[in-house]
């Protein structure tokens, strides 16, 4: 893929978190509404066209914790503010600067993840569980070789012990599996079709409205 071949020419082996999203929307996953801002004047633009509230993150290669590096802002609701905290992430990125991610606010109270990882001896291996901070608490996660057909999506979804996030409770709506059991397959052919792509990170996959949206991705080489 093209652009898997650009960042291993410029001896990169990441994806930016927008080049990483860039890649699951070709495989039909659902991802954030998003606009890559490379200077201040493009702020204006950009806020227009995604609709408040807004999410700003600055966007490199380099970074992959935005949170435990202060380059991210959540919730902006005007163009005072976003040009503040636009200002704010480029200070925290250094003197090298990058650009700046704005991304549509996706409001959900749940967050799932799923990944790829490639094993040595077996291959690309799809991975789904719980999201966000519990990702690494609870480490509630399942595993399958990939192809996946949706049988294998399915039993991955019933085989993490909080499988009952995804009923519908407390006045939510039930998940759409069918619609997570894609990500999943999807994830498992750009493993098999890419091979030089190592590891894919989807945290969190954000539930609005019983639907999966991918609001952070990244993409490792080798």
């Amino acid at each position: 893929m093209q652009m898997i071949e650009k960042a291993l020419s410029e001896n990169r082996t990441t994806l930016s978190e927008y080049e990483s999203k860039k890649l699951l929307a070709t495989y039909g996953i659902p991802i954030s509404r998003e606009a890559l801002v490379q200077d201040r004047s493009g702020l204006p633009v950009a806020l227009k066209q995604i609709g408040y509230p807004v999410v700003l993150k600055g966007c490199s290669p380099e970074i992959s914790h935005k949170t435990e590096k202060g380059v991210i802002r959540l919730d902006i609701r005007n163009e005072e503010e976003a040009l503040v905290a636009y200002d704010d992430i480029r200070s925290a990125m250094g003197p090298n600067g990058a650009d700046v991610l704005v991304q549509e606010m996706v409001k959900g109270q749940r967050e799932l993840m799923a990944g790829l990882t490639r094993d040595p001896q077996f291959g690309p291996c799809v991975m789904f569980g719980l999201g966000g901070v519990f990702t690494e608490i609870l480490k509630d996660v399942s595993f399958r070789l990939a192809p996946l057909e949706e049988r294998d999506a399915v039993d991955m979804m019933e085989e993490i012990k909080g499988h009952k996030i995804l009923d519908a409770i407390r006045g939510m709506e039930q998940v759409n599996r069918g619609a997570v059991a894609k990500i999943l397959i999807a994830l498992g052919s750009i493993g098999l079709e890419n091979e030089r792509i190592k590891e894919i990170d989807v945290n969190p996959l954000i539930i609005r409205k019983g639907e999966p949206v991918a609001v952070d991705a990244l993409v490792a080489m080798e």
